[in-house]
């Protein structure tokens, strides 16, 4: 029969607000119930697609998740420890207090978590999806990478591609039936990138002569215990990340971010707009860029949070709290490029 488990969450933790507190809870495979107030998301687990709906009584109570299919123990632990990932259950009240006393202004709701997806290779993949493009673009891309490449559980719902199914793609299928455009072959090599890491791959060493003069710059790699190791630098971790195919240092800065470094803020045209609708700065694109960066310098290492946070409570102020966002309306224009339409 069907499993059924419940997670803990730290005594703050609220559901509907720390879930709908970024925008990759619009994109799929990720489904918030606005009526309902569950959270629907179909993960990849005892090697078959199950859907997992979550939801909460209270603030500080107990997550119930129920799932589409029986679960193994060990698949169990693993949707317990996509979900701790997505909702960021390991920054507990403690850790929200410090972001608070440099930032006051969030004490009171309790903001602080931001949500991301259950596993890095997916928030990078999310990131790529969300460069040099509009948010729409951005929804269709993650709908149809899932529907085209992602497998189905027995609800009818898709899971999000894992790095193994994207490494072996065919950039014509991404291009053509999910709609990337050029990040065709950038999707293809992360993935595989992504895929050795998994498996303990490093950079092949050369045995033979070289018969052409070697490059200068070093293979591009991935190396997980280094970008989830807090004893690394923030430098080292965005040296690495803008290393990367297709990442540059907006898509750099906000993987950061969606690993707990929020000292870097990732800018781009949202940046210009906040900076000029609500901080008042004049200037060029790239002079407005540069006094949104200083601004937020003085909340250190929650400067991320702060700045979107700020950036949130306008998109709110529009159309109300984001957990009553309907995914295919609302949700489909919450930058500011659209909500000025």
């Amino acid at each position: 029969m069907p499993s059924s488990f419940t997670i803990p969450v730290p005594s703050d933790f609220d559901l509907k607000r720390d879930l709908c507190s970024y925008g990759y809870f619009l994109l799929a495979p990720n489904h918030w119930d606005v009526r309902r107030q569950v959270f629907t998301r179909t993960l990849l687990l005892d090697d078959r697609a199950v859907t997992l709906r979550v939801s909460q009584k209270s603030t500080g109570s107990p997550l119930k998740v129920a799932a589409d299919a029986t679960l193994s123990r060990m698949g169990r632990d693993e949707a317990t420890r996509q979900i701790s990932r997505m909702l960021r259950l390991d920054e507990d009240a403690a850790h929200l207090a410090a972001f608070h006393a440099v930032d006051p202004r969030w004490g009171e709701s309790g903001r602080g978590r931001i949500m991301r997806s259950p596993t890095l290779f997916e928030d990078i993949i999310k990131t790529v999806t969300s460069c040099n493009v509009t948010w729409p673009s951005t929804i269709v891309m993650n709908r149809r990478l899932c529907e085209v490449l992602g497998k189905q559980s027995s609800s009818g719902l898709f899971a999000f591609p894992d790095a193994k199914k994207l490494a072996s793609a065919r950039a014509q299928t991404l291009r053509a039936r999910c709609r990337v455009g050029y990040r065709d072959a950038r999707i293809i090599e992360l993935a595989k990138l992504y895929l050795k890491a998994e498996r303990g791959g490093r950079p092949a060493r050369q045995t033979a002569k070289p018969t052409t003069k070697p490059s200068t710059k070093a293979a591009p790699l991935i190396d997980l215990a280094v970008l989830n190791d807090l004893a690394t630098s923030d430098d080292m971790i965005f040296k690495s990340l803008v290393a990367l195919p297709g990442i540059g240092p907006y898509a750099a800065a906000n993987i950061m971010q969606l690993l707990g470094r929020y000292a870097r803020l990732p800018l781009d045209t949202e940046s210009v707009r906040h900076g000029r609708t609500l901080l008042g700065f004049k200037g060029s694109s790239a002079q407005v860029m540069r006094k949104v960066q200083a601004h937020f310098k003085p909340f250190g290492d929650h400067a991320f949070r702060s700045y979107w946070f700020e950036m949130w409570a306008f998109y709110e102020s529009k159309h109300g709290p984001a957990w009553t966002w309907e995914r295919d309306s609302t949700g489909k224009m919450f930058t500011a490029a659209q909500l000025s339409q």
